[in-house]
């Protein structure tokens, strides 16, 4: 039988890669989710529903919003140590909630990052996907002595 063995360097890039693209697909994915319906419905004018489907069908929205808070969970996983697995998971949503905001207070005005509202909902978000990305680690660390 052919047995063949990938180097642990090279194992340990192809995991990296994996994890930087998961972690693009994250910040895409919480970005598209943070437009406002209206500026939706101008960019797909010509979909009916446009408003009401952002820019994913009504049919794969569930999917889109399962696979958006899975993504922390998965990029937890695959981290060897908590700090990356904390930090990698909340990354896309630091990068979507500032360019949010910025956008949000250029319209409103400086004090729109700290109403009430904002901060509370910003940092439920943030608890959130530190969770699942610890939750993420957690299991990959409960999984291994099984794999040994």
């Amino acid at each position: 039988m052919l047995n063949i063995r990938i180097p642990a360097a090279e194992q340990k890039k192809t995991w990296h890669i994996i994890v930087i693209i998961l972690i693009i697909l994250e910040t895409i994915l919480v970005a598209s989710a943070l437009i406002p319906e209206q500026v939706w419905a101008r960019l797909l004018s010509q979909s009916a529903n446009a408003s009401l489907d952002s820019p994913y069908p009504l049919s794969i929205g569930p999917g889109i919003i399962i696979f958006l808070y899975l993504l922390p969970a998965i990029i937890g996983f695959l981290c060897r140590d908590w700090q990356r697995a904390l930090l990698y998971a909340i990354f896309p949503l630091w990068v979507g909630l500032g360019v949010f905001l910025v956008l949000g207070s250029a319209k409103i005005g400086i004090f729109y990052l700290v109403t009430s509202e904002h901060i509370g909902a910003n940092i439920n978000l943030l608890e959130l996907f530190a969770s699942l990305g610890i939750l993420g680690w957690l299991a990959r660390n409960l999984f291994k002595p099984l794999g040994s």
